[in-house]
């Protein structure tokens, strides 16, 4: 089925699978859409805030572990209508929100503007642009027509860009961004649809997770790629799935793996590798799960991140998942785009 490139395009109705593709160019665009953005410089700064929700929240998570050992400030993702009591005038609030209308963030944007919060909006349009406009805010304005989950090229690297272009973030990432494009290009074209399976790794590991319920293990700036795997499967597959973090999972989730072996036996565990990045205590850590799952699940797939410098590495790995969890729902016969259940909650919360 993954080889038929009819059947592909009759299943993916609504084309996710170009927006998968448009991913290289999403960074690329967010270049000139930032720059030409009237972003006003910021002298001081205490803390950064990313809320927002969904697809719109990952960049946030992201973006907190890429700059965990690289910023003298620190990055909180929020996900909650209000922001944390500690925020004040001197925390730069990035509201997310891809269509502008999501109701927890356009919350949590007014709680900030009461807080007197520094605040950058970022969305295709909806109330939050209006919002900005009203306030004298600024607001970044990224291309509409995607899924959120689809358009993280552009809700991630305008952020980053809008850090760089107001004088918080100092360090010189021109490089860092030009090598994730490279990396995500050559990735794309060896992941194509028509890229027959036996060179398509993302074919490759969307067979083996087939029928199982997939339960990824991300670690340091990898624990945030995990979960974006994870929401991917939910989201594109239509799938159950878990994931997890190394070392914090070998204080208690081992034990589940070791002594239930009539559910275990139903997961695909996957497990980032970089050997020539990992501590002795991370790769022995690694190594032991991998031996133990190897023994109490369906099957086990170790995941070799490509790239030189960690923001090329983390998109790397990140960008596998979404065309992995594409692949899958191909498998499954499911368009990989309506998340009706979704919108029948929306419909629900309309209501009150």
């Amino acid at each position: 089925m993954l080889d038929d490139m009819e059947g592909i395009s009759k299943i993916d109705k609504s084309n996710m699978l170009k927006s998968i593709e448009d991913f290289p160019e999403q960074i690329k665009k967010s270049y000139e859409i930032v720059e030409s953005s009237t972003l006003k410089s910021i002298y001081k700064v205490d803390n950064v805030i990313f809320s927002g929700m969904g697809g719109s929240a990952i960049s946030g998570d992201i973006l907190q572990a890429f700059f965990r050992d690289k910023l003298d400030i620190p990055i909180y993702v929020n996900r909650q209508y209000e922001l944390p009591k500690w925020s004040h005038k001197d925390t730069l609030v990035l509201i997310q929100s891809y269509s502008g209308n999501t109701e927890e963030t356009l919350s949590s944007f007014k709680h900030a503007y009461q807080k007197r919060c520094k605040i950058i909006g970022i969305s295709s349009g909806g109330k939050l642009e209006e919002f900005c406009k009203k306030r004298d805010i600024d607001h970044i304005k990224i291309p509409s027509g995607y899924q959120p989950r689809a358009a993280t090229g552009y809700m991630l690297f305008s952020a980053l860009l809008a850090l760089k272009k107001t004088g918080i973030l100092r360090m010189d990432i021109d490089k860092d961004i030009q090598e994730t494009i490279a990396v995500a290009e050559n990735f794309r074209d060896k992941n194509k649809k028509d890229v027959p399976t036996e060179k398509n790794l993302s074919k490759q590991i969307s067979k083996k997770i087939y029928q199982k319920i997939p339960q990824i293990y991300g670690w340091k700036e990898y624990t945030p790629i995990a979960k974006r795997w994870c929401t991917q499967f939910n989201e594109n597959s239509k799938i159950i799935c878990r994931y997890d973090e190394v070392s914090e999972s070998n204080h208690n989730d081992i034990v589940g793996w070791s002594l239930d072996s009539d559910v275990t036996k139903k997961f695909i565990c996957i497990l980032f590798r970089e050997k020539n990045e990992e501590s002795i205590y991370l790769s022995t850590r690694l190594d032991f799960m991998k031996k133990l799952f190897e023994t109490n699940a369906a099957d086990t797939v170790e995941i070799n991140i490509d790239g030189k410098k960690r923001l090329a590495k983390m998109i790397y790995t990140m960008y596998l998942g979404d065309f992995v969890s594409f692949y899958l729902a191909i498998l499954r016969n499911i368009d990989p785009t309506p998340v009706s259940i979704i919108s029948e909650l929306k419909e629900e919360l309309a209501k009150i």
